[in-house]
Formats: C-alpha cells, sequence, structure tokens
C-alpha cells in the first residue's frame, strides 16, 4: 500500500480528500495534519468519517509530513510554499491551493499578493497532452475549482477554432467554495433562499488561471470575463461559458468537437442533445456534465459544465493526479455516478 499524508485535514476539501482516500484500494491514509486543530480527533471535526474517527490530526510539520509516500496540501492560497520548501525533492506531493498553479509571476502578485514560488505542472488531465505530464511528475498543481469547470467545457472548442478568443463566464458555487472560516455572508440565514454575485469584474483570483488554460488550449491568448456568484447549496458548481461562434458554426459541429474530445474520458460525460447539466447529478462524484448549442440570435457559443466544487474541482482531482503520478489506475478510489435525490 502507498501511504498518503494531508496537510489541512479539518478543512472541507481536505475532509473530502480524507474521505475519498479511506476507500482507495491502494492508498491508506498515514498522516492527517491541521495546525490549530492539532491533537483534536477526526471524527470531531468530520464526523462523517467514521472509519478514521479516531485518528488524531498533528501538526503541520514537513518532516512528519515527508514520512509518507505521497502529501496532499489542501492548505489556504500562499501556505504550500513554505512548506514545499522544506520537503526533500524527489518527494511526490499536490498541492490543492494555488501557490503553484500559474506561470505569469505578475498575475500571481497582483491576484494574491505575495512573492511567485515557481510553477508545478498543471493538473487537469482532461486537457490535450496533460496526462502525460502528470504521470511523468513529482510534483503537480492541482486547478481551482471554477477553472476546471470552465476549461474543461471551452477548451476543446477554442482549440478547435469554433469560437473566438474573449469568453465570459458566469458561474454559481456553492458555500463549501469558501472554505470553513466563519463568515457573516455564508450564515444560513444569509445564504438560504438567495444568490450573490461577488468578485465581479475580474477581480476573482481565479481569473489569470482560466486565462492561462484555455490560452494553452487556444494557442493564443484569451480574455475571460468573470462573474462568480454563490448559491444556497453546500457544494457544487454550475458554470455557464459563452463566446463569439466563428461563421457558420452549428450546435452539432459544438457537441461534435467535445464529444470527440471526451470519448475516452472516464469522467467527463458529454450529456445527450437537451439535458442540460445540474449539480445535483455530479454530487459527491468525480464528475464533469457538459452541455452545449450554439445561440444563432446572439451568435454566440454557450458551454455549460457542472462538477462537485469539492471532487472534480478539489479532492477529486487530486487523487486523480495522485493516481497518474503513482502509476495507478487513474480511476481508484473515485467514482463518476452520483448521488440522488
Amino acid at each position: 500500500m502507498v501511504t498518503a499524508a494531508v496537510a489541512g485535514a479539518s478543512g472541507y476539501a481536505g475532509g473530502e480528500l480524507v474521505r475519498l482516500l479511506a476507500a482507495h484500494p491502494y492508498i491508506e491514509v498515514a498522516v492527517l495534519a491541521a495546525g490549530s486543530s492539532a491533537g483534536q480527533r477526526l471524527g470531531d471535526l468530520h464526523p462523517n468519517l467514521t472509519s478514521l474517527a479516531d485518528l488524531r490530526l498533528v501538526e503541520t510539520d514537513a518532516a512528519t509530513l515527508a514520512q509518507a509516500d505521497v502529501v496532499f496540501l489542501a492548505l489556504p492560497h500562499g501556505q504550500s510554499a513554505a512548506l514545499v520548501a522544506q520537503f526533500p525533492p524527489d518527494l511526490t506531493v499536490v498541492d490543492l491551493g494555488a501557490d503553484f498553479r500559474l506561470h505569469d509571476a505578475a498575475a500571481w502578485q497582483a491576484y494574491y499578493g505575495a512573492d511567485h514560488a515557481g510553477t508545478w505542472t498543471y493538473g487537469l488531465p482532461e486537457l490535450a497532452g496533460h496526462r502525460e505530464r502528470i504521470a511523468a511528475s513529482r510534483t503537480v498543481a492541482n486547478p481551482g475549482c471554477y477553472p476546471t469547470s470552465v476549461a474543461v467545457a471551452m477548451a476543446p472548442v477554442l482549440a478547435a477554432g469554433l469560437a473566438g478568443s474573449d469568453v465570459v463566464v458566469v458561474a454559481a458555487s456553492g458555500t463549501s467554495g469558501a472554505g470553513r472560516k466563519a463568515s457573516d455572508s455564508l450564515l444560513a440565514s444569509q445564504v438560504t433562499g438567495s444568490m450573490s454575485a461577488y468578485k465581479a469584474g475580474g477581480a476573482h483570483q481565479h481569473t489569470p488561471e482560466m486565462e492561462q488554460a484555455l490560452s494553452g488550449a487556444h494557442g493564443a491568448p484569451v480574455t475571460v470575463s468573470f462573474t462568480p456568484m454563490l448559491a444556497p447549496m453546500s457544494r457544487g458548481i454550475l458554470a455557464t461559458c459563452t463566446a463569439v461562434a466563428q461563421a457558420q458554426v452549428t450546435t452539432a459541429d459544438v457537441r461534435a468537437v467535445l464529444l470527440d474530445a471526451y470519448a475516452a474520458e472516464p469522467f467527463v460525460r458529454v450529456l445527450p442533445q437537451g439535458q442540460w447539466p445540474q449539480t445535483s447529478s455530479v454530487y459527491g462524484t468525480n464528475a464533469v456534465h457538459i452541455q452545449a448549442a450554439v445561440d444563432e440570435h446572439a451568435g454566440r457559443v454557450v458551454v455549460v459544465s457542472a462538477i462537485d466544487n469539492l471532487g472534480k474541482g478539489a479532492a477529486g482531482q487530486a487523487v486523480q493526479n495522485a493516481n497518474l503520478m503513482l502509476g495507478l489506475d487513474e480511476r481508484a478510489g473515485l467514482t463518476a455516478n452520483g448521488v440522488a435525490p
């Protein structure tokens, strides 16, 4: 068995990661770390994780984490780099934070307000050529939840030249996307029965990551106008992505490109025509559901995707990346089948 350490195990993404690893056929949990929660039982923080409830969380110490075969860092943005600097260079690490995602140091500094730590292999296996790079890497930067939903939806469309380079995204996320830290804006009385926009006008930190992923697929710079929204649900992302359609492009053309791109992908499902993605269908999974249409009136390609922000948007994708890095079955410990109702 491969041993795993999880730093940030007290958070939502960390807890979901532990849940997935607890059922993994080839990886066993060896170390769980969480700064201010050190000493507590896992079951006191995550009562749902009954099989590992009596494990005690430890301090976030580099030497302790490095005793495992693979380390997952589920830490707040900006906290991974200092820890990574203390790891041996050959350690297998998946960072769920943003520290190593961006190539552009100026973009990192502008959106995160700190020095750029460097760039790791970008861990979105479904992008063309990325699976092979991930498998050959010892360190992988797990993509953000919003960028995952947008890149999977739009990358094949842009790569095929079916749409222009000015992409507009409106995406709604569940409250777990904001993390576990208490906030007035996340109180049930504020969220229930309401939706709200936040960090609009290009202010969201995932904007440069989306542009980086889509520019790579397009082979030319892509500009993204991103409006995130908070939805009254605990988890899930529904992203609506649009761009100007090239002349004569039809819905059938866009669907054909998506179907071809994802025909062999275990976690991406292009839905039958007329069926549109819904977050409830991907709850608790590593799946992406996609549908597309061409709005002939407005002359725009429309692609809608649904993911679980804690699954394919965080922990599930981290396990998928680790499987590739460790030479395991990419699907191990993961599912594309959701829970209903």
